[in-house]
């Protein structure tokens, strides 16, 4: 036996206990009453280090966030990464629109703009960062915020 199934990293990430408790414990499996409950962030102000396209970005998402109960304090830094990681995407696509995907060596030579390497990693980043907030539909999906209960539900009682 090579023991996968319990090394970290491996197989499905875990659900939240709030998102087993809404979908009625389908696995009826014991719950976790031990999982830890973060503060909700209610307003975040953007940090002064930003640039401004990862400002613009905050000042779109962040109030989304906030507002559907997603963000946490203890997630505050996959916001900063994930605008940052925008800030420097858009850089690099501005450069990349300016000079073009290769440029000229100091040898006369054609090479590969290092600003479409930025462009890739940024973008790789942006997908990770915005996975763990919620911000691809597939993580959406996976994501219970406090923001959207019917209060109104008649099968809530049973």
């Amino acid at each position: 036996m090579s023991g996968t199934a319990t090394r970290a990293g491996r197989g499905r990430k875990p659900k939240p206990v709030a998102q087993k408790l809404l979908a009625g414990n389908p696995g009826k499996r014991q719950l976790n009453t031990h999982e830890p409950q973060f503060s909700q962030i209610t307003n975040i102000d953007c940090p002064d280090w930003l640039g401004d396209d990862a400002r613009r970005m905050w000042a779109l998402i962040a109030p989304e966030l906030c507002a559907q109960k997603i963000i946490a304090i203890t997630d505050a830094h996959n916001l900063e990464a994930f605008c940052a990681a925008y800030g420097r995407w858009r850089q690099a696509e501005r450069e990349l629109a300016q000079y073009g995907i290769t440029i000229t060596d100091a040898n006369g030579g054609l090479k590969k703009n290092p600003a479409a390497t930025v462009a890739n990693e940024s973008l790789k980043q942006l997908a990770t960062f915005g996975a763990l907030l919620g911000l691809d539909p597939s993580s959406r999906q996976r994501l219970t915020g406090g923001g959207n209960q019917d209060a109104s539900n008649p099968f809530d009682k049973f």
